[in-house]
């Protein structure tokens, strides 16, 4: 057994909880993924320092409030938009959603111990068993309950080469892939393996870094331009000021400004709730900024109302102004946009924080593309539906150009803008495609297919940028597959795994 046996169950729990928060230092801005990586490391000597399936679901469950707890910490910051109603519930959610999170990781490290073969003699059993277990907790935390993937194990390699593994193996073969160079070398570390047990724990991390060096070595290689120019426009309105009345015509004069400067691009696009007016007493505000666009569509978003409901939706001008084109944000915020069981709650006074109108939000049908002309067809995400790849992945048809507009100012300023744009820059590469992403506060930018950041404009800064609009590449593997060669991957895999275990009956 590892050394870490003869601690005491708390001074594990504190290791524990201090290595999952080192780990989530490999996430944007900070971007520390050798740190993240000794921090998996540790976890097979903290699995295998523990006797009983409820000190292992512990020890997970500590490693993940650590990684949560540090990685979400912008979660506060909606709470501080209006801190005299909201503020005191800051610090219940980053605990609620740090220690909800976490149960997952619990999960898998009670399955691994409580479902090894001879868990007393097999340490490689286990610590394979806890790569499979992990792997399919992420999958589950990805799709369950609408999914929440922020913070996901693939995030940290944004910006590396090995990014461009997302272009066949998805977040979910990515993840996967980094438990599988950090827990055998960290079996091998724990057990003090020989020569032989040490070849053959980091032969997995060759095969990664070597796979990394091929496909990364494209990474900046040129993309072919479509010829179209593309302007993103942020106002930089903090969300306390937002919709206060006397900051509201000074947020919208600098779009149209920004909208008017010359010269004419062929696309111009304004961020999530960009227009002050709801869309049917819009008229006279979509006429102004047809003006200022000066023939150039326009993307932008904008609040409606039918009948009852309330949707968070993005419009499409045309070179004449019309509404060519509209969609209805589908994947929504629990509790941010919308709340669960909202008539009720809102007799106890809960609503969302961002609807301003009603109990909270209604979903679209969907995802749909639109039709921007020369410009070709474009996915429409309307924020957080750009960290959710399934929701990319169930597009009708391919679009040439992913289209994100979004509110960070929400996010605050220290961690959560950073990572929505990682996870954009993800989306991009899985996908083969450039996307366009106009965010209020910031970070605006125009993303190539591989996911460059190829123009921006930096956060908490009002300006507009142009940039050519790169051609998408050929569809992706993952792009054709999705999750699903993964997920099989993985059941199957851990179901050969304890035929084989069974057959053999002896220690791994």
């Amino acid at each position: 057994m590892s050394g870490l046996a003869h601690w005491p169950l708390w001074g594990r729990l504190g290791l524990a909880a201090l290595a999952g928060a080192a780990g989530a230092l490999g996430f944007a801005p900070y971007g520390l993924w050798p740190v993240t990586l000794i921090a998996l490391a540790l976890l097979p000597a903290l699995l295998l320092a523990c006797a009983r399936p409820r000190a292992a679901a512990l020890t997970g469950w500590a490693f993940g409030v650590g990684w949560f707890a540090l990685a979400l910490s912008w979660i506060i910051d909606p709470f501080l938009v209006d801190p005299d109603r909201y503020a005191w519930m800051a610090p219940f959610a980053l605990v609620f959603l740090a220690g909800g999170l976490a149960l997952f990781w619990g999960a898998a490290f009670w399955g691994a111990h409580r479902f090894a073969h001879c868990p007393a003699q097999g340490a490689v059993g286990r610590i394979v068993d806890l790569v499979i277990a992990l792997s399919l907790v992420e999958f589950a935390r990805a799709y369950l309950l609408t999914g929440f993937p922020w913070a996901a194990l693939a995030q940290i390699w944004v910006g590396t080469p090995a990014d461009q593994l997302l272009a066949w193996i998805g977040p979910q073969g990515l993840a996967l892939a980094t438990l599988g160079i950090t827990m055998l070398p960290g079996w091998a570390l724990a057990r003090r393996a020989t020569p032989r047990g040490w070849a053959l724990a980091l032969l997995p991390a060759l095969v990664f870094g070597f796979a990394a060096f091929a496909l990364g070595a494209g990474r900046g290689d040129p993309v072919v331009s479509t010829g179209a120019t593309v302007r993103l426009v942020q106002p930089n309105a903090p969300q306390h000021q937002k919709w206060d009345p006397a900051y509201i015509p000074v947020f919208f004069k600098r779009q149209i400004d920004f909208t008017a400067a010359g010269p004419r691009p062929d696309l111009i696009v304004w961020p999530e709730s960009a227009v002050p007016v709801l869309l049917e007493d819009a008229a006279p505000t979509l006429a102004r900024i047809a003006q200022a666009a000066g023939g150039a569509d326009v993307v932008l978003g904008i609040q409606r109302f039918e009948g009852w409901r309330v949707y968070n939706s993005l419009i499409h001008l045309d070179g004449d102004g019309q509404v060519a084109g509209l969609y209805d944000k589908h994947h929504l915020v629990p509790f941010g946009e919308y709340v669960p069981f909202g008539d009720l709650a809102a007799r106890v006074g809960i609503t969302g924080f961002a609807a301003r109108e009603g109990q909270g939000y209604s979903a679209g049908p969907g995802p749909r593309l639109l039709d921007l002309g020369a410009l070709g067809p474009a996915l429409p995400l309307i924020c957080y539906e750009a960290v959710f790849p399934q929701d990319v992945n169930a597009a009708p048809e391919r679009p040439r150009l992913l289209l994100q507009i979004t509110n960070d100012a929400w996010f605050g300023t220290r961690t959560g803008p950073y990572q929505h744009l990682a996870q954009a820059r993800m989306r991009a590469i899985e996908q083969g495609v450039p996307m366009v992403r106009a965010a209020n506060t910031g970070i605006s930018a125009l993303i190539g297919p591989r996911g460059a950041v190829i123009r921006s404009i930096p956060l908490g800064q009002a300006g507009y940028v142009d940039a050519e609009l790169p051609a998408p590449l050929a569809p992706t593997i993952y792009a054709r597959t999705g999750d699903w060669p993964v997920f099989l991957l993985l059941l199957f895999g851990w179901f050969a795994f304890k035929v084989v275990q069974w057959r053999r009956g002896s220690p791994r």
